[in-house]
């Protein structure tokens, strides 16, 4: 949608014609860049929209974007609020300005999404309400963060025309596998509600480091989530002796399918669905995945190369079993064309945004079927999950 700006925007923004966008704006394939094997979004303008919380209520606009939005430093801030990419209400305001509770502000930024991975997102079944894919790791489910476009339902919508999409289940962005999507909200509904009652069985396939014990092993512990931290913890206490216990009940079930004496294939079926449940309590059994540093114990010697960074290519659909024409290759010639740069962006002229960490692999835990009543999905396993 585009916007008229105020004579001094134009002046700021040296005359560049912008094209603001909305979420209602679908994604299309020429929004995708591919460069060394990562699949990266055109940087794009955009409207964040927020209401005024009563705790910021009484800051002036510059404060308040320049004490809670610590991304951009203060003095853009400032010549933001001056040429209108910040408002109130619809309305650009002086730097002084104080805002008030339950006001709308918007930021108008030139936005730039973290690149993942480019494997393609291969379509396993298609009927009339149900869409099931293999998700690729390292690619988030939905939009979250710093993620709109690149994402399995944003890929989905440009490359398939596929929307609109309701994820009936949730893959933390790091894992691979089947994931499950509704195409309408009635559809949608009837899962949840089947997952919320627990008659939904799922599974997934982990490698371990070492030899995982050949009977099932079930690990019944509480996990709790620390936000801040962005892990989990196991917590072992007894309600009988006064002892505080924070965690959520969680239970998984785990039984290994092979092992090369170095690491374990582990097929892992989780009874509760908490954060990073399989990956803390495979850590809890004394095997964590061997490529997931977050939960990787201290003691743990064996952190070969391989171990430590998952390959690419264990992670490929492509490699796998699935539709050969599902290729990124289609869209090499993405890699030459350039775009817009904005200078007010604080991230422009880089085409990822600052802070970027840099290149992330995906995990060794891939989710391969979910069954409910009268229904089954399936994923095939990846090439990790075959040990020679």
């Amino acid at each position: 949608m585009k916007r008229k700006r105020g004579e001094n925007e134009e002046a700021a923004e040296k005359k560049m014609e912008i094209v603001w966008q909305t979420p209602a704006n679908p994604p299309e394939k020429h929004d995708y860049i591919f460069r060394d094997g990562r699949r990266h979004v055109r940087p794009y303008h955009f409207e964040f929209i927020s209401h005024v919380k009563n705790r910021w209520a009484g800051k002036t606009i510059v404060d308040l974007f320049a004490e809670e939005f610590k991304g951009r430093p203060y003095d853009y801030y400032v010549s933001a609020v001056k040429c209108g990419r910040i408002q109130v209400d619809g309305e650009m305001v002086p730097v002084s300005y104080i805002v008030k509770s339950s006001q709308k502000i918007s930021h108008f930024v030139h936005r730039h999404e973290p690149p993942v991975m480019a494997w393609d997102v291969p379509i396993l079944d298609k009927e009339d309400d149900v869409v099931t894919v293999w998700k690729p790791a390292t690619v988030p489910v939905h939009p979250c963060g710093q993620y709109r476009k690149n994402t399995v339902v944003g890929v989905l919508q440009a490359e398939h025309g596929l929307a609109p999409l309701f994820p009936v289940h949730r893959l933390d962005r790091l894992v691979s596998g089947l994931l499950i999507l509704a195409r309408n909200a009635t559809r949608a509904d009837l899962f949840r509600q089947e997952i919320e009652a627990g008659k939904v069985q799922k599974q997934y396939v982990a490698k371990v480091v070492g030899v995982f014990p050949e009977d099932e092993q079930i690990v019944d512990v509480n996990v709790n989530y620390n936000a801040r931290e962005g892990r989990s913890t196991v917590e072992v206490g007894n309600s009988c002796d006064g002892s505080l216990i924070k965690g959520k009940t969680a239970c998984t079930k785990f039984t290994r399918i092979g092992t090369d004496g170095i690491h374990s294939i582990v097929l892992c079926k989780p009874i509760t669905g908490r954060t990073h449940q399989i990956r803390v309590h495979l850590q809890y059994t004394g095997h964590p995945i061997a490529n997931d540093i977050l939960y990787l114990s201290e003691n743990v010697t064996n952190r070969s190369s391989e171990g430590v960074n998952a390959d690419r290519a264990a992670h490929s659909p492509n490699n796998c079993l699935v539709p050969e024409n599902n290729s990124s290759d289609n869209y090499e010639d993405s890699t030459k064309e350039d775009f817009d740069i904005d200078p007010m962006c604080t991230n422009c002229p880089n085409l990822v945004p600052k802070g970027y960490g840099g290149h992330e692999e995906g995990l060794w835990l891939h989710c391969v079927q979910y069954s409910g009543s009268g229904w089954v999905y399936q994923c095939p396993y990846p090439d990790w999950a075959v040990l020679t």
